[in-house]
């Protein structure tokens, strides 16, 4: 009788661990298909993270694009949006650290907004900047091109107004002076009887030069092509030099002037029989008459 209750309690005992181990088994099959649940869940969020970071990166890409210039701004921007993704998609998904990345997305999509703002109003400047410059650099080409255009006039003008007002001779002759015991001059054309030479040129009227003191350059070559006289030399702003024989000067009113200068015998002592030259020259060193003449 006793052993039979035994048993009967055995019985009811192990009925209870069934019972208690059928309840654990359900508990845990609920609490793993939970936890897949919670997972599954937990990784769609992750992704949907990663999916909203991916368009916001796309988003500024196209804006780095669409800049003219590069935007440190968009960026550097863009940059920490990509390292937001490389955490999200590496870290082990939680739902604080989800909803940490979610409140993030929403800053960097208001981030976003101003940035692209910002870039469209200096798009705007930098656009208005830019026609202005053109504008300027149409206006500034077309005033080169004027003041290239007023430079070419005034130097024909100043090269026009120089030759204007050069002097230049109407008569130049050169004769062979004989003085005799009175002081009479008279012309030759005998070698041993020519004391000097006189040169005489008439400097034609000018209205545009100015009046004052001028100088002109009497240069005498004998036959052999030796300068007579005391052999100056002159050199002109371009470098042209002339070995003259005589400088001679006189005051010019802008009217026909007659100027007569005279050159002395050479150190000889006499001068050569053969063929002579003389030339006149402006203080520029031009050359204004030449004369040739034989003295026998």
């Amino acid at each position: 009788m006793t052993e039979a209750k035994s048993n009967n309690g055995l019985k009811v005992i192990a009925g209870l661990l069934g019972v208690v181990l059928i309840g654990v088994l359900i508990y845990t099959v609920s609490l793993y298909q939970d936890k897949q649940k919670t997972t599954a869940l937990l990784t769609k969020e992750k992704e949907l993270v990663v999916e909203d970071l991916t368009s916001l990166k796309s988003e500024y890409d196209k804006a780095i694009l669409e800049s003219n210039a590069t935007n440190e701004e968009l960026v550097s921007a863009r940059d920490n949006i990509a390292k937001y993704i490389d955490s999200v998609q590496t870290m082990k998904a939680d739902i604080s650290s989800l909803y940490r990345y979610r409140k993030q997305v929403g800053i960097l999509t208001k981030e976003r907004e101003q940035l692209l703002r910002k870039v469209d109003s200096l798009t705007r400047s930098n656009s208005y900047l830019a026609m202005q410059r053109d504008s300027t650099y149409v206006e500034l080409e077309r005033q080169t091109v004027f003041n290239d255009s007023l430079v070419v006039q005034n130097t024909q003008l100043a090269d026009a107004v120089e030759k204007g007002s050069a002097l230049n001779l109407s008569k130049f002759s050169v004769d062979a002076i004989k003085e005799r015991s009175s002081g009479k001059l008279v012309s030759t054309s005998r070698a041993k009887a020519t004391d000097k030479l006189k040169v005489c040129f008439t400097v034609a009227d000018n209205i545009i030069t100015q009046a004052g003191d001028r100088e002109f350059f009497i240069e005498v070559l004998d036959p052999q092509g030796n300068v007579l006289g005391e052999s100056f030399s002159k050199t002109n702003d371009a470098g042209g030099m002339v070995t003259y024989s005589k400088a001679t000067g006189f005051y010019y009113e802008n009217r026909a002037l007659d100027v007569c200068d005279f050159i002395d015998k050479p150190a000889t002592g006499e001068f050569q029989k053969g063929n002579y030259m003389v030339n006149v020259y402006d203080n520029r060193l031009k050359l204004l008459g030449t004369s040739k003449f034989q003295l026998k």
